[in-house]
């Protein structure tokens, strides 16, 4: 998610500010030092009084929701005045820097290391800059209202600049209206490709642009950028309406090389997509990703929850909303892909299923409902610790909010003739995105109410499956599409989701999940199984084949080591529950035309 309360249209014209006009706070980026990861940054604030001013670094970024210390790199500080003098500096905590004395003018100058290319940081190197902001720039407390300047001094002359900020005349320099927009504006410095094309907005050309930093070919790019505007186009077609993106552009910024890392993170007019594969390699699966990010151009940077608004950057920020944030988008995606035509019926149930029977088999939903599960967040968005935590009592919103769409579709579909769950995404649009005015849960509610026509069946929805952990049952509402819920091993023994390596201890990786069979037969984390039946357990292999000559129902004796004592136990097998959907066709049945046409309706008109 990404921070607002950006713009006006008077805000947007007042940032083509006149030259040689003062501005309020200006940054100077240079990469000299770039083959070791570094970057010189100086930042000058003026007309900031007498008073002491403090110069912070973020501790959280827009999308995340955990606490990220970007201070930890930031080093070899400084500070002068406006007339160049050295002035003193003062630390007394890990996140900022205080100036007690100035002339009214403050320029401090810092070097930033950054080594990680994803949506979180930074990465500086011969090959290129790519920067989130929030892991880039310090910035002043008290003037977050000011519009800012920023000057990038390129490495290469090969290296153009990729970012939602504002073009300056100067092909180098981009404006920001004040540090919300600013710090949700990352950028990436390289010799990528660049593709462009319009959309219609009501009669107003919208450009939407790919900027890629690739190894790849100029053909692969121009097949990516094809399919990317059908998904953009299929998205569009969701809410009926563009989003007024800022400056008239959106740009998706790719970095697709083997030294990032695989991420994607949505800003207000632009999204980070990284993977380490190339195209040919990946065979262009990260258009999934792709489609995902656009659909948080609606939902979440307009349509945005109220604990985001205004993001603040000294803390976690936290939302009982994900489950439908980012859960609903993770719905969308694939769905978008599908009814693009970029992928196939199969790929979108494979998607989906996998997503339905990971949510459905979890034993975290007995611990938590969509929104308990959102506000877990900060423990969890790429959070770091060092002691170990139960990951059994946590489902991602991600799936857990996917499946509830998913459901709610289907349910829309068959209860009420002509309604769809993209009538509930056009009405949060037009009440809360184009308006963006910010929404709690009761808010998602009262718009189902609106569209259902019947409140009670959006309390009750809220109640059993929002408030708590219900799921709907799935076999009657995917049997109205002729698909079908098939057992994925219904005849394989089952022990609980364990893998072990081929060769070495058969030890047990993680936490077991309650009422799997290990879990049951008083196993942990940690221990080391000996034996299964008779079959000794030196490795993989063994542990897979002692399963494999089993059958459901099977109670075998097991021997382990669990911290220096050697146990014995009985191991309860039971059938593996994981389960896919299948068109019926495809599992030897027949779909009827009624069947067909829902599904095309659904998911678009190809049928495979």
């Amino acid at each position: 998610m990404s921070a607002r309360r950006l713009l006006t249209a008077c805000a947007c014209a007042a940032l083509t500010f006149a030259a040689g006009a003062v501005q309020a706070q200006d940054y100077d980026i240079s990469f000299d030092n770039a083959v070791h990861h570094e970057a010189r940054i100086t930042v000058t604030y003026r007309d900031v009084g007498t008073a002491p001013v403090r110069f912070q670094m973020s501790r959280s970024s827009p999308g995340r929701y955990a606490i990220h210390e970007f201070g930890k790199n930031v080093y070899s500080v400084s500070a002068v005045d406006g007339q160049g003098r050295a002035l003193a500096l003062e630390r007394t905590d890990p996140y900022g820097w205080t100036v007690p004395g100035h002339d009214g003018t403050v320029s401090l100058s810092y070097t930033l290391f950054g080594d990680r290319s994803d949506g979180t940081y930074s990465q500086i190197d011969a090959t290129h800059a790519h920067l989130n902001m929030p892991a880039t720039l310090v910035w002043a407390t008290g003037f977050d209202d000011r519009s800012a300047t920023v000057r990038f001094r390129p490495l290469s002359p090969d290296w153009t600049i990729a970012t939602q900020l504002q073009p300056q005349s100067d092909p180098n320099t981009f404006a920001a209206p004040n540090l919300q927009y600013l710090m949700d504006s990352p950028t990436e410095l390289s010799d990528h490709m660049v593709r462009e094309w319009t959309v219609d907005d009501a009669g107003t050309p919208r450009t939407v642009r790919i900027a890629a930093h690739h190894a790849g070919t100029e053909a692969e790019m121009d097949i990516f950028a094809e399919r990317a505007r059908r998904i953009v186009d299929a998205q569009i077609a969701v809410f009926g309406d563009v989003p007024d993106y800022d400056f008239g552009t959106y740009t998706f910024i790719a970095d697709y090389l083997p030294w990032v890392s695989g991420d994607g993170m949505e800003h207000r007019n632009s999204t980070i997509i990284n993977d380490t594969r190339s195209f040919a390699q990946a065979d262009f699966d990260q258009l999934g990703t792709l489609s995902h990010e656009f659909f948080h151009s609606w939902n979440v940077e307009r349509i945005r929850p109220d604990e985001l608004e205004p993001f603040d950057f000294t803390r976690a920020n936290p939302t009982p909303s994900l489950w439908f944030a980012e859960g609903f988008t993770s719905y969308y995606g694939p769905l978008a892909m599908r009814r693009a035509g970029v992928s196939k019926v199969d790929d979108f149930l494979g998607e989906m299923g996998g997503q339905l029977n990971f949510v459905q088999n979890a034993s975290g939903r007995r611990y938590g409902s969509p929104q308990e599960m959102s506000l877990r967040a900060p423990f969890v968005d790429a959070a770091t610790s060092i002691d170990p935590t139960n990951a059994n009592i946590f489902v991602s919103y991600y799936p857990y909010g996917a499946v509830i769409a998913f459901g709610l579709d289907l349910t829309l579909r068959q209860r009420f003739p002509g309604k769809t769950l993209d009538d509930l995404m056009r009405e949060m649009w037009r009440t809360h995105g184009v308006t963006e005015r910010p929404y709690a849960p009761a808010d998602i509610e009262a718009a189902l109410a609106r569209v259902t026509g019947d409140p009670a069946f959006a309390a009750d929805v809220f109640d059993r499956q929002i408030r708590g952990s219900e799921l709907p049952d799935f076999a009657p509402l995917l049997a109205q599409a002729g698909i079908v819920i098939r057992p994925a091993s219904p005849t394989a023994a089952w022990a609980g989701a364990v893998r072990f390596p081929a060769t070495g201890p058969a030890i047990i990786p993680a936490a077991l999940a309650p009422g799997t069979p290990l879990y049951e037969a008083g196993l942990d984390r940690g221990d080391q199984i000996v034996t299964v039946g008779e079959t000794t357990i030196a490795g993989g292999a063994d542990w897979t084949a002692a399963l494999a000559a089993a059958r459901p129902g099977d109670a075998l004796p097991i021997r382990f080591l669990q911290r220096g004592m050697e146990r014995s136990a009985t191991l309860r097998l039971v059938a593996d529950p994981s389960f896919r959907l299948l068109r019926a066709e495809a599992d030897g049945g027949a779909v009827t035309p009624a069947q067909m046409a829902f599904r095309q309706a659904w998911l678009g008109a190809s049928t495979e």
